[in-house]
Parts: C-alpha cells; structure tokens; sequence
C-alpha cells in the first residue's frame, strides 16, 4: 500500500491533504499544514459530499463517475478527487484562496492520485 500525500504539501496555500475511505469515514493518512483544519473531521464531512454526488448521478440516470469536486469558500478551497484505481477512497485537500493556484493544485492532485496504491 502506498499512500504518499507528501507532494501535495509543496501546493502554494496547502492548509491539509488527507486520504479517506468514503464508506467509513475513516482519514487512512493525512499530510497537515499551517491551517490548523481538523483533517479527521473534515475527511468524514466530505464522505457526506462524495455520497450524495454518487446518489445524485444515480438517481439521474448518469453513468459516469467523479473526475473532481471543487468547494469554493469565501478564504478556501477544497478539492475531493476519489481514486480512479478505487472511487471508495478520495482525496481532500484544502488551500488558502488567496495563494492557490487552482489549474495547478488540481494537477497536482491527479498526478499525486496516480501515484497511491491500495
């Protein structure tokens, strides 16, 4: 199993990064920044958001599956990428609005989800 978030840290705004499982909730590792977010707490929140995306798709027919999902707040972002190699598991970074780059920090994401194995 490899799960290593380190690459995300080098974001511009990284606040935290954490890998969780969407059925339990539970946060499998996690990389903290200077933003003192709760990453255990926010990685069961955010299981709620990938759920009801899933149901939402389904009960709209969609077949597809989630590339991303960006969360804008008024000082943050945060994205949600589940593994391609395992939807059941995602990755949730949150970013200072003010000093991310999104177009990157969503590459990074993808580049650092095709690194992890489990």
């Amino acid at each position: 199993m490899s799960t290593n978030l380190k690459p995300l840290t080098k974001l511009d705004g990284f606040i935290g990064a954490c890998l969780v499982d969407s059925d339990s909730g539970m946060m499998l590792t996690a990389e903290e920044g200077n933003g003192g977010l709760d990453l255990e707490t926010a990685g069961a929140a955010n299981m709620e958001v990938v759920r009801a995306k899933n149901a939402a798709m389904k009960s709209l027919g969609l077949e597809d599956h989630i590339e991303d999902i960006l969360i804008s707040l008024g000082s943050q972002i945060h994205l949600i990428r589940p593994l391609a190699s395992n939807p059941d598991i995602f990755i949730y970074v949150a970013l200072d609005r003010s000093k991310a780059n999104l177009g990157m920090a969503r590459l990074q994401v993808k580049t650092t989800e095709g690194t992890i194995k489990v």
